[in-house]
Order: structure tokens, then sequence, then C-alpha cells
């Protein structure tokens, strides 16, 4: 119980953080987000994904860790299937999940958030751990809560 209440009071940071940065920054503080969320939580990678213009494919935005994928077919991999899907995916172990890229062989697990502004898509939020089964709903909650305040941000 008492690393849950941790997790949630890391959460709890993360979001003021954020909330902050996007009330005196506006929108150019997006790019700031990652680093708030890896500063606070020490994920193996953080980052954002962005639907190109032609909505074929994620770009890769913002982000904090290792090198990453550039580009990520629509459908494709966790992120694209959560773009597609519109809805939130933890994968507790990402050899598990059928397709899955993996632009990093150190990452176990992973965490996607869509980010969406009337109804539509516009990006994810993507979050690696080396730890395996590392997200869970306390992640999920205050993750898709950040992703609508980006959401009314943009």
């Amino acid at each position: 119980m008492k690393e849950k209440d941790n997790k949630k009071a890391s959460y709890e940071k993360i979001l003021s953080a954020v909330r902050h940065l996007l009330d005196t920054k506006g929108k150019e503080a997006i790019k700031d987000i990652p680093g708030t969320i890896q500063d606070n939580m020490h994920f193996w990678w953080t980052g954002f994904y962005w639907v190109d213009d032609k909505g074929e494919n994620l770009t890769l935005g913002a982000y904090v860790g290792p090198p990453a994928c550039e580009l990520i077919r629509k459908g494709k991999g966790v992120c694209g299937t959560s773009w597609i899907e519109d809805k939130t995916i933890i994968v507790p172990n990402v050899e598990d999940f059928p397709g899955h890229i993996a632009c990093s062989s150190e990452s176990r697990s992973e965490i996607v958030v869509p980010i969406r502004k009337e109804g539509k898509v516009l990006g994810v939020l993507d979050i690696d751990s080396r730890n395996f089964n590392n997200f869970d709903d306390t992640d999920a909650s205050f993750l898709e809560e950040i992703s609508d305040k980006i959401s009314d941000a943009l």
C-alpha cells in the first residue's frame, strides 16, 4: 500500500508541475513534460508521438531516454494500436504484445495514452520501463489526466 501511496504522491507532484508549465508557457510547455515525468518517476523512456499531417504515421516528438523509433505506422506496435483503438494500453511484458516495435531491447513493459482533441487522436504519450509489469491503473489514471491537460493546451 505504501508504494502505491508514493506513486500517487509522485503523480500529484507531476500533475501540479504540468498544470504550472501549461499555464505559464502554453503549448510550448509540452516539450518539457517528458522530462517532468522522468524526473519524478525514473522510467526508461518517456515521450510523445504525434499523428503526421497525412494521418498515416506517428512521428517522434519530445522525449527523454535513449534514441527511439522516429516513425510508427498507424496500427503498428503499442503506440499505433493505442492510436487506432483510441484507448490507453498497458503492456506488462512487451515480448507478449503481438507486433511490438522494439526501439530498445532494454524495454520490458510499456504504457501508451492517447492525446485527443474534439474526439480525434492527435498523438500518444508513450512510456517504457526496464522492469516487467511496471504500470497499473494508477499510472493510467494520472497519465490520462496529464493527457487531458495537454489536449487543453493544443
